[in-house]
């Protein structure tokens, strides 16, 4: 049994859930097992195969499913590779080297190697936000601009949600229920009714059968912030939970000037579709 698991049963509970959701993936596509020093990493391919790179970084508990409403468009415009992050509810290997080593960058050295992608453009979200800054600063040549939402390692961790995460989880479903919604925030209120619902049992499936990592996520000093000197668009949730996203802003304003960071009022850690503003930015002609 994966250690990322909580028994061998919820491992093919999920697996098969990511199989049939991938049955759905709504372009044409290319599924790719791309060998590396961490094991093999799964990767999905869409878009004009002439076309820019653009890597795409899943969240904490998924995968590249949390692309699917944004790939259709992506894949306009971009040879879109969505990557399932090592240690993840996905299809690569079940590895989780030290998040504060340099493994997670030389792991992606060898997925883009393979892929045969020298520069790309990335778009992350919380953990693969982190992901992405991981690797742009250790890594700038190789990232001509990036598009973060909600990315962790900047601001602060916050640990009041975790203390109430502890007290409401032997509350049952009520009370796991309450911890995701507010774990999410009120993003979810902009979405349809029955899409919010899909995506709050989503996490509870994930949460009763996946191990989250419980690393302290490495904070990113100024000396690596200012490594950041590729075009960098962020949004964060002025009521994330999670993070602190006031100082997300603040840090990387200081560090990064040249970064456009929006403090979306009223929204927590789950942060809207940005689909125009994001896409505008990575399509924006000039420096790369």
């Amino acid at each position: 049994m994966s250690t990322i698991y909580r028994s061998d049963a919820g491992g093919r509970l999920l697996r098969e859930h990511y199989r049939r959701a991938l049955e759905s993936w709504p372009v044409d596509n290319e599924q790719l097992r791309v060998p590396t020093c961490e094991g093999e990493t799964f990767v999905i391919a869409s878009g004009p195969a002439t076309a820019a790179a653009l890597v795409l970084l899943h969240g904490s508990g998924s995968n590249s499913t949390q692309w699917m409403s944004r790939i259709s468009e992506l894949a306009t415009h971009f040879r879109v590779y969505a990557i399932d992050m090592i240690g993840e509810p996905g299809r690569s290997a079940p590895s989780r080297p030290p998040l504060n080593s340099d493994r997670y960058a030389r792991w992606l050295d060898a997925v883009l190697d393979f892929l045969g992608l020298e520069r790309v453009r990335i778009m992350g979200i919380s953990l693969g936000g982190w992901l992405a800054l991981d690797y742009a600063t250790r890594r700038p040549g190789r990232v001509q601009r990036m598009a973060l939402s909600c990315p962790t390692g900047i601001g602060r961790q916050r640990k009041g949600f975790l203390l109430g995460a502890m007290l409401l989880n032997p509350l049952g479903r009520w009370g796991q229920r309450k911890v995701v919604t507010g774990m999410l925030g009120a993003g979810l209120s902009t979405m349809d009714p029955a899409d919010a619902a899909v995506v709050i049992e989503q996490v509870l499936v994930v949460s009763k059968n996946y191990r989250y990592r419980t690393e302290v996520l490495p904070v990113f000093d100024d000396n690596a912030l200012r490594r950041l000197t590729m075009p960098l668009h962020v949004v964060v949730g002025e009521l994330d939970v999670m993070v602190d996203s006031a100082e997300t802003k603040h840090r990387l304003e200081s560090a990064a000037p040249h970064a456009t960071v929006r403090l979306l009022p009223g929204i927590g850690h789950f942060i809207p579709a940005q689909a125009a503003a994001e896409l505008s930015f990575l399509t924006e002609p000039g420096r790369a």
